[in-house]
């Protein structure tokens, strides 16, 4: 692509962009009931994670799109820019309904900085690097994981909630000038496409309407009530109208047809079940630890916190075997421990000890570094450089998509057998059973990946359907 910039300190501006984006997904945790007391709403404190999440998801196949029409730098620095004044308004932040507002705008922000981050990645270092830098990306997830439920319970404690989001402001000045000073790409050859404005508004509202289903459904309205149904249905209308749209113009905001390649198809499967499991044990892990167990919230935190180390230590050596015995053969490795991890959690009861949580969660996450990060990128090396932001997007979306649907899952699953408190938090004699019943739903969940990992063609037959394409590896 031409790239005149310094490798290393890009990969620290896109390292500290996503640890933005990561923090501020689990920072406020801790200090939620904090604001709730001094803004009220109490009711309305779910929406500061559900309108986070909801708008990231939503705008990340956009924002990957995106960059391959307008540039990988315009794209991301919106997405920080998004992020700065999202975080602005909610440290500024008078009533619950702002405050709200602000996580909204720094979701979307999230949504552009997560795929153009990887998808810059992917384009400025080569196939034998990428699963390293996929890593270290991944590396600040892990140590976010750990560090913001603490850093916002410092916050809220020791000096004022509102420097969860004040804290933000340099970090993104920061990330926006390494950025500006160090990246620059070449300018887009050819004639620019246009922006398929009317399928961005169908899958804006089409996709931000059903992950409101699915992550409402069960807790602010029961599954089969009037507002569940409209808006799922609603979601599907939506949903279709923009398939039978994309079928008819030149240039979609994201055309479907890439799925019809059986290396992105796949890959994007195996991103929608790997957020299943990945926030089936990062909800109920800690819930089982603390309720079950009896452990106190930081030791429960150390049981999640052990799939977070072994996600990024396995990610940044998978290069080393793709490298050897090819993206397909890692992903059943990968995936075979992935099966041996979450069938472990089958083996968990009221009295196990902690190191023995430790490990299953341990075991999970190295399986994940060696399926989740070679799957996205053979989809990433099967495309040109024109659409790989598109590709990135979509895998990112998958993932997003298959959270809300492991969370609607296994929250049915678990209000319907224990009994769930006044604060939200289910209880009582009957949490085990519910617990053992969302690692069944993890373990089978499991061994669907793996399933879908001996589907991912050979290297050799992805590369005949990349030249059949008519598409190039620019960046390999």
């Amino acid at each position: 692509m031409g790239l005149r910039s310094e490798r290393g300190p890009i990969l620290l501006s896109l390292m500290l962009s996503t640890a933005l984006v990561a923090l501020d997904a689990t920072i406020i945790a801790t200090a939620s009931a904090t604001i709730a007391r001094e803004l009220g709403a109490f009711e309305q404190v779910p929406w500061l994670f559900s309108s986070y999440l909801l708008a990231q998801a939503v705008s990340t196949p956009l924002a990957g799109r995106l960059s391959d029409i307008v540039g990988r730098k315009r794209a991301i620095l919106a997405g920080v820019g998004l992020f700065f004044l999202g975080s602005v308004l909610c440290g500024a932040a008078w009533s619950m309904g702002a405050l709200v507002a602000g996580r909204v705008l720094q979701g979307l922000g999230a949504g552009a900085v997560m795929p153009v981050s990887q998808t810059i990645a992917a384009d400025i270092y080569t196939l034998e690097e990428r699963a390293r830098t996929q890593g270290y990306l991944a590396s600040v997830w892990a140590i976010s994981s750990v560090v913001g439920p603490t850093l916002g319970g410092v916050f809220s404690e020791f000096l004022s909630w509102r420097w969860i989001f004040w804290i933000n402001v340099p970090l993104c000045l920061l990330a926006a000038w390494m950025l500006i000073r160090r990246y620059h790409e070449s300018p887009l050859g050819g004639r620019r496409e246009p922006v398929d404005y009317v399928g961005a508004a169908l899958l804006t509202a089409g996709s931000a309407l059903l992950l409101l289903g699915l992550l409402e459904g069960g807790t602010s309205w029961a599954w089969l009530s009037a507002p569940s149904i409209a808006v799922l249905t609603v979601a599907v209308v939506l949903l279709a109208v923009f398939a039978r749209h994309v079928r008819r113009v030149a240039h979609p905001i994201l055309d479907l047809r890439l799925l019809r390649r059986r290396v992105i198809g796949v890959a994007t499967a195996i991103s929608l079940v790997v957020g299943m499991v990945v926030l089936g044990l990062v909800t109920y892990v800690p819930i089982y630890a603390q309720g079950v167990l009896g452990f106190g919230p930081l030791l429960a935190g150390f049981a999640l916190a052990a799939m977070m180390v072994g996600w990024p230590l396995s990610a940044t050596n998978a290069g080393r075997l793709y490298l050897r015995l090819g993206f397909r053969l890692t992903a059943m490795i990968g995936s075979a421990l992935v099966v041996l991890g979450t069938a472990s959690t089958l083996l968990l009861g009221a009295d196990s000890p902690l190191v023995a949580v430790m490990g299953t969660t341990f075991l999970v996450g190295t399986g994940m570094g060696l399926t989740a990060v070679p799957t996205l990128i053979a989809a990433q090396s099967s495309v040109d450089h024109g659409i790989r932001g598109a590709v990135t997007g979509v895998n990112i979306f998958a993932r997003s998509l298959g959270s809300a649907l492991g969370v609607a899952v296994c929250g049915a699953i678990v209000n319907s057998v224990a009994t769930v408190g006044p604060d939200g938090t289910p209880s009582g004699p009957d949490l085990m059973d519910a617990i053992r019943l969302v690692f069944v739903v993890v373990a089978v969940s499991g061994v669907l990946i793996a399933v879908l990992a001996v589907f991912l063609p050979a290297d050799r037959q992805a590369a005949r359907e990349r030249r059949a394409a008519g598409g190039r590896d620019a960046a390999g």
